[in-house]
């Protein structure tokens, strides 16, 4: 499978649109464009058992996000500061930037 181009970049609020963390908001930590999923802050958090190594010495139960679906976030727009579909508009200097399609205002900078 080809690696896709995603909706979401690293460091965009998005919002759970899906699943049991539904209407939760959180900053995106990682984006893995291969598998389509992307890992969002303090969401989706999971028990893994770990024995204890020289990194970790202590070892038991560690509590960290795993990751989410692609399709099942929306980016925060921040001008209207609701979950939007995004659009990819030409600027004037031949730049590209996302567009929220509900207020038509430019996410990136």
């Amino acid at each position: 499978m080809a690696a896709t181009r995603l909706h979401v970049k690293k460091d965009d609020m998005v919002m759970i649109i899906a699943g049991k963390e539904k209407g939760k908001t959180g900053k995106v930590l990682r984006v893995f464009p291969e598998k389509e999923r992307v890992l969002v802050e303090s969401l989706n958090m999971v028990k893994r058992h770990s024995r204890p190594t020289r990194a970790n010495q202590e070892g038991g139960i560690i509590e960290k996000e795993a990751p989410l679906d692609a399709s099942n976030v929306q980016l925060l727009c921040v001008a209207c500061s609701k979950p939007s579909r995004t659009g990819v508009r030409i600027l004037e200097d031949g730049s590209k930037a996302r567009f929220c399609k509900k207020c038509n205002e430019i996410v990136d900078k």
